[in-house]
Order: structure tokens, then C-alpha cells, then sequence
């Protein structure tokens, strides 16, 4: 007898995602043991220009990113705009986030909590930006700029997303090392722990996407609003 996979809106998945990564950066960003490979130029971008929060230095890298993924995709699709709103939401929940003294850098520095605490929350952050990234994978809704260039390149040319997911994520790494280097003459905001997420991020999300398609359908409560949201794929 085939399972019956549990149902759940891919607006409500699109929420959660949103929600879920903005913590997990939170997390990692006050463990300080390095960030996300992802998140690293934004995160360096903020502590060098003090006039933008972390939220807002990921509109301007995410800005540029997204010049670069239309120019990939040979074109420009008014809905591709919907993942810099993405975008949007995601810096302001990620402010929002480290509004909670616990995260907020001027309240709580970064590192300076018992190393126990470190240890959990740098853990809990690396699982939960995988989780919440492979949710993004599945609802329609397009994720952030980062995520969207990766399903959506991978998708135009037929190359494995977790393969893909990695090569980006290595990518990211060298331009945050370089960026460093530049800005502040040594590696800041990247530690052991960025380079223990670099090269399993890609995995761990393909896992959680193999996960979710087995026990879980997402479907969309607004299909012919979905329809609008579809990407060119390699035949």
C-alpha cells in the first residue's frame, strides 16, 4: 500500500522558509565561528560600510547577483523580480532577528557567549539553513536571489542542483576570502565553520529534498498564480 504524503500549501512552505533562514543566519552570525558561505560578502559588506545593517548589505550583493543570473539566462522574465522581493523580506527578517538582544551584535557580541552555547547554536544554524533552503526548492514562490540563481541554472542546463548547490557555495567562499583580505587584511566573519559548511551544504539540502518528496506534497493554493512562475528548463 503506497503512503499518502501530508500536504502542505507551498505559500505556507514559502513563509516558513523565509522565517527559518533569517533565524538560522542569526544563529550562525552569534556563534561566530563563521557564517555561511552565502551570507559571508553581505556580512563583511555591513561590517565594513557601518552605515548598512547585515538586511541591507544583502540587498546590494544580492542586487548584483541577480544582473549576473539574467545575463546566464539569456533574458529577463518580469517575475524574476520576485525573488529580489524575496530578497526584501529576508534582510528585514534577518534585522528583525537580531533586534532580540540574544543576536542584536551591540547587546550580545558575536562569540561572546559560553562556548557550549556557541557550539549548539552554530550547529542548529547549519541544519536549519540547509532545511529551510531545500524548502525554498519546493514551493513556487521564488526564494532569494542566491537560491533562485542555483535552481534556476541548474534547471536551464540540466545539471545536478545538489552538485550545482556545491559549486556555488565554493564559489561564494572565495569571493567572501577575497573580500575579507581586502576590506580588513585578514579573514573576519570566516572561521573553521564556514569552511565545514562549504563543501556538505550542497549534500545536506539534497538530502532534505529527497526527504521532502517522499513524505510530503506542496501543492500551491494559487495554481493559476503558480503557472506564472515557471523556469526554463533543459529538454
Amino acid at each position: 500500500m503506497q503512503n499518502r504524503k501530508l500536504k502542505i500549501p507551498s505559500e505556507v512552505v514559502y513563509i516558513l522558509a523565509v522565517a527559518l533562514l533569517s533565524l538560522a543566519v542569526a544563529m550562525l552570525t552569534a556563534a561566530n565561528f563563521g557564517v555561511s558561505m552565502i551570507v559571508a560578502p553581505a556580512y563583511l559588506l555591513s561590517l565594513k560600510v557601518g552605515i548598512l545593517t547585515f538586511g541591507q548589505a544583502e540587498y546590494v550583493i544580492q542586487a548584483g547577483l541577480f544582473i549576473i543570473f539574467c545575463i546566464v539566462m539569456r533574458g529577463f522574465r518580469a517575475m524574476y523580480l520576485s525573488s529580489f522581493v524575496t530578497c526584501l523580506i529576508y534582510g528585514a527578517a534577518l534585522d528583525l532577528w537580531r533586534c532580540i538582544p540574544f543576536f542584536d551584535p551591540a547587546v550580545t557580541p558575536p562569540g561572546s557567549m559560553s562556548v557550549p552555547i556557541r557550539i549548539l547554536l552554530f550547529a542548529l544554524g547549519t541544519v536549519l539553513t540547509s532545511f529551510s533552503v531545500a524548502l525554498f526548492y519546493k514551493t513556487y514562490l521564488y526564494p532569494q536571489v542566491y537560491d533562485f540563481f542555483v535552481k534556476g541554472v541548474s534547471g536551464k542546463y540540466g545539471i545536478k542542483l545538489p552538485r550545482f548547490k556545491t559549486c556555488f557555495d565554493l564559489s561564494c567562499l572565495a569571493v567572501a576570502a577575497i573580500m575579507s583580505l581586502a576590506f580588513f587584511r585578514r579573514f573576519e566573519g570566516i572561521g573553521w565553520g564556514t569552511l565545514v559548511i562549504a563543501p556538505i551544504n550542497g549534500t545536506v539540502i539534497g538530502l532534505f529534498c529527497r526527504l521532502f518528496d517522499k513524505y510530503f506534497d506542496f501543492p500551491p493554493v494559487f495554481g493559476k498564480f503558480a503557472a506564472h512562475f515557471e523556469l526554463d528548463k533543459k529538454q
